[in-house]
């Protein structure tokens, strides 16, 4: 029975050394991706081991679950699945350390595995030494959103008014969806169009219509789930009476008329410097003819005293 529990002591052993390890890694569409795979134990014989990265789960002989190998030292592609020929590499001059990490190269949406890294070593039998499994998920920050609206002056309050909210090159699909702040309420969307473009990244497109309030405060919500992020644009709005309307549009707008009593501001300081300045010019002037001609008199007195002659 002693010897019972304590085979049941080793094989427990056996399976804790070995438990998998879990790691999550984040990578954008197109870029490089690290598989981290570590064995902290050191003194083993590269030719005695096996290295092995496949796609966890996979099941069935028609399904490629090998997406790179390391046999006795020695890159073995045999058997590796074809989406992943040319585009996975150890780092060799680490494999010494106990450094099994993979590179993945141009990662894409199909890459969005968990991968288990399987170390094994045979001596005078095979075994497992380590192994670690790694989620690779794709994802990239959507850009800020643009929210555009209907021009200022042109519509009336109740008319039916547009918007639309757009945000690019982000990853995976967003969720999109607008506030009104005025109640803090959720507006259903008119319609939504969504772009691939060729590195996976997404681009959308959201429009809105509702109808124009005396005092409209909307914001447009873009989320990334993976990312845990959330950006936004809002459109605020102020109406007169009369349905003219008073508030601000976009800041683009404030900016354009601060640009312009800026430069206003510019010329009247300018034309005020070249005044002075010829004013300046013009009395320097002056001041010099008016010496010279004192000058000019002065030559003239004297010779005519000396024409005369001194007195007896």
């Amino acid at each position: 029975m002693k010897r019972l529990g304590y085979g049941f002591l080793l094989l427990f052993l056996h399976i804790l050394r070995a438990v998998t390890a879990l790691e999550k890694i984040i990578s954008k569409p197109g870029d490089n991706a690290t598989l981290s795979c570590i064995y902290a134990n050191r003194g083993f014989d590269l030719d005695s081991l096996r290295v092995y990265w496949q796609i966890d789960g996979v099941e069935g002989s028609k399904s490629c679950s090998v997406v790179h190998a390391l046999i006795s030292g020695q890159d073995n592609e045999s058997q590796q699945c074809s989406q992943f020929k040319n585009r996975t590499q150890l780092l060799w001059d680490k494999l010494g350390d106990g450094d099994f990490s993979l590179l993945l190269y141009n990662v894409r949406q199909s890459d969005e595995h968990t991968y288990k890294c399987v170390v094994m070593q045979t001596i005078e039998y095979t075994r497992v030494i380590h192994q670690e499994q790694v989620v690779l998920s794709l994802a990239a920050s959507y850009s800020q959103p643009i929210l555009s609206g209907p021009i200022r002056n042109s519509y009336s309050t109740g008319e039916e008014v547009t918007f639309s909210c757009r945000s690019d090159n982000g990853y995976p699909e967003p969720n999109v969806y607008w506030i009104n702040r005025t109640d803090n309420t959720r507006l259903s969307q008119s319609d939504f169009n969504i772009t691939q473009h060729p590195d996976g990244t997404y681009s959308v497109l959201s429009t809105l219509k509702v109808n124009a309030t005396s005092d409209m405060q909307l914001e447009c919500f873009i989320e990334n789930k993976v990312l845990q992020e959330n950006t936004s644009a809002n459109y605020t709005e102020e109406m007169q009476n009369n349905g003219s309307s008073t508030g601000s549009h976009k800041d683009a707008a404030k900016g354009g008329q601060g640009a312009q009593a800026a430069a206003v501001v510019s010329v009247v300081i300018l034309m005020a410097f070249l005044t002075v300045l010829i004013c300046w010019l013009w009395r320097r002037r002056s001041s010099q003819l008016v010496s010279y001609t004192d000058t000019v008199f002065s030559l003239a007195h004297l010779c005519t005293i000396c024409g005369r002659g001194a007195p007896v």
